[in-house]
Order: structure tokens, then sequence, then C-alpha cells
């Protein structure tokens, strides 16, 4: 998909004016060129940012496209998760189709980098992972895709689910999934021994769930973090959720936070409106990665999201009450180079050498950018347009 491409007159991060030329895919120049010959693309003086970064998904099971499901289910956790093992049969959720949906979505808003989760489980197997690698597959030119494999029924509760982990990630998962050791399979070490020990088994990082809220979460990421310096894990291993680091007890979290940059354990955050959210800020002064995600989206648990993570950005500045501009930048950083570092990719960002993928928008700044989220978006992957005003170029049924 990969050809030459001049990008005239556009201000990477919001600052001067220049050329971006782009040579087999990769940004080969920053600054004025004349490159005759090579096609152009005029950005009328937009800002250049790097492509969004969706660090957290569950491509598999979005009901974007399908009828509307009337939601009535809950409140508890393990309320929504069952309800969710049952409906993927019911209302037939088919993880290529809806994942292939997703990511259409994804990149008309943006995006060129997903971390999705996938579930795994003893109803349906590891249908879930042959669904959406079929869907990274055929749609490779568009997006960059890790999949987690998930036990989102729980692990050990539901026996034979270790074996099913295994096996997906023999088939090619990039990270091994983990889900509330205590709170959902009641055995933090057991539940930790599964998940590390595939992960050492296959040479592969760790992501793992952590609603667990207060002293309760607090333990299990104690537990997490001295698991990742005794197997020599750093910088492979990460927390998504963290509502423990919002709880009211600040030398509490100032502990963790400190072991967590020790350990270089990443931290991914939704910036969730109705839960404790870790502080955005206070980790990244601390050193810790942070990145962001949509989590799941118009599905069985809920009726929000639209793959947006420049509105992603917003709701992490909301959360976390970042009102300056430098502030907002970093909301914006969190979906960009956050996600990127979180997912371990090196050769991400406006900077020579670098795959050109990029989203050109109007605004004259960064934080205008983040708060008005112009839908009138130019998205570049590894030097092709593959997007415009909000709309991919490829479409699904």
């Amino acid at each position: 998909m990969s050809h030459d491409l001049l990008i005239r007159d556009v201000r990477p991060m919001g600052g001067a004016p220049v050329d971006i030329l782009v040579k087999d895919g990769r940004i080969a120049a920053i600054g004025k060129s004349d490159a005759a010959g090579t096609e152009i693309l005029e950005g009328g003086g937009r800002l250049a940012i790097p492509g969004l970064v969706e660090a957290h998904a569950h491509l598999d099971k979005t009901l974007w496209g399908m009828d509307w499901y009337r939601n009535e289910v809950g409140p508890s956790l393990r309320d929504k998760i069952d309800n969710e093992r049952r409906s993927k049969r019911t209302l037939g959720i088919d993880p290529a189709r809806q994942s292939a949906r997703q990511v259409v979505l994804s990149v008309g808003h943006g995006t060129t980098h997903i971390r999705t989760h996938v579930d795994v489980d003893t109803e349906m197997g590891v249908e879930a992972i042959e669904g959406v690698m079929a869907t990274r597959a055929a749609l490779a030119d568009l997006i960059d895709m890790q999949l987690v494999a998930f036990p989102q029924s729980g692990l050990l509760v539901h026996p034979g689910t270790h074996e099913l982990l295994d096996r997906a990630m023999a088939m090619g998962a990039d990270v091994v999934g983990g889900l509330d050791p205590c709170g959902i399979d009641r055995d933090p070490k057991g539940h930790l021994d599964v998940v590390f020990g595939l992960a050492q088994k296959h040479g592969r990082g760790v992501d793992i769930h952590l609603h667990e809220p207060g002293e309760m979460g607090a333990f299990s990421m104690e537990l997490i973090i001295e698991r990742t310096r005794a197997l020599g894990m750093q910088g492979q291993v990460v927390i998504s959720h963290a509502f423990c680091l919002g709880m009211p007890d600040p030398a509490a979290v100032d502990r963790l936070i400190a072991d967590l940059a020790d350990a270089r354990i990443a931290i991914m955050t939704t910036g969730p409106a109705s839960r404790p959210a870790p502080p955005v800020l206070k980790l990244h002064k601390a050193g810790v990665v942070v990145g962001s995600g949509s989590d799941g989206i118009r599905d069985t648990w809920g009726p929000y999201g639209n793959a947006d993570m420049l509105e992603r950005a917003m709701f992490v500045g909301l959360r976390n009450n970042l009102r300056r501009d430098d502030e907002v930048e970093q909301a914006l950083a969190v979906c960009t180079t956050g996600g990127a570092a979180m997912m371990g990719i090196t050769d991400y960002g406006l900077r020579i050498g670098a795959p050109a993928d990029m989203v050109l928008l109007p605004g004259t700044c960064l934080t205008e950018a983040v708060v008005s989220r112009p839908r009138d978006r130019i998205v570049v992957k590894r030097g092709t347009v593959v997007a415009r005003d909000g709309e991919a170029f490829h479409q699904v049924n």
C-alpha cells in the first residue's frame, strides 16, 4: 500500500509549518521540499499529530452496526460477564465481522494502532481469537493490531480456560490477559501463576484488567508488581483500569506509583466518569507510562462509545481536571505516545525513519483540537491516505 508522498504545509504538534516527505511508507524528511514527481497532499496549515493509539479495546464483541440492544443488565460485574457469555450466541455476535466494523470506525477517527482484548472462554473457545486474527490479516493496510488473550469470564473458576489461553498464545496472540485476581477468581496467587506462567512459556507480555477498588485492588497490584520484579519482566506488564489508584489515601497511592515506576509497569485508563481513576499527571511525573482506550463500545455492557481517541483524550482531561494547555497536551499524549509506549511500539511518531502514520486536522493548537474534536480529519497510514472527514475509505458490511 505504501508509496511516495509529499505532505505540504502542516504543523507537527502545532509547531512551525513544514513539509513532510514520505518514501516507501516512512517519513524521509521534515522541512521544506519540492520533491519533483512525488504525489502531493496539501495540508493547508493543518495540525499534524501521530496516529491515535487505541490501547484498550474489545473488538470481538461490539454490537456496532447490529440491531439496537436493550440493556437491562446489572448491577454487578459478574452479572454483566454472565449476560455477555450467554448473549454471544443468542445475538449472533460474529467476532470477525464485528471487529472489522470497529476497526473501520476507529480508522475513520484517526486511530492507526489498536490493542484489543479478545475473549477466550469455555463457551466460545478460541473462536473470537480466530475471528479477530482474520480481521487483523484482512485490514493490515489500515491498522497495526495487538491481540490480548483475555479470560473475560474468569480463569480458575472455569476449568479448561488455562488450556484455551495456552492455545490462543500458540496461535499467535501477542499478550496474556488477566482479570481481577481476587474479585473474580478469588485466588490471586493461582491466577497470577497461570497468567505469568503463560507469559514466560510463550515469551509474551501481560495486560491485566484490575477493576478491584481500594485496598483489595492495592493488594492485587502489589502482587503483580512483586511477580514482575521476580521474573525480570520490567517493561512488559500493563495494568488496565487500576481503579485502586484513585482511592482516597494519597500515601498509599504514592507508594504504589513509586513501585509501578520502579517495575516499569504501564497503566491504562479510560478516564472513567463513574469510578475512581488513576491520577494521570502524578503517574507521568513519576515516570509511569500511561495509555488509554475506549474499552468496550456499544456492547452488552453499555451503549456508550464511538472509538474516537481524540474524544477519549478529552475524557481523560476532564476526569483529571486538566485545564492548562500543557495539561491538555498531556491528555493527548496519553492517547498517542503513551499508548504506543504501552504497546511497545518503538518506531512511532513524527520523526524521520518512522512509519508515516499521522492525522491532519484543523486547529490553532493541540488543545483546541482535543476540545473541538473536528470531524474534518485526514488520516494517513504508512504514507497512504486511508480516511477523510470521519470515514475510512475501506468499508465493511
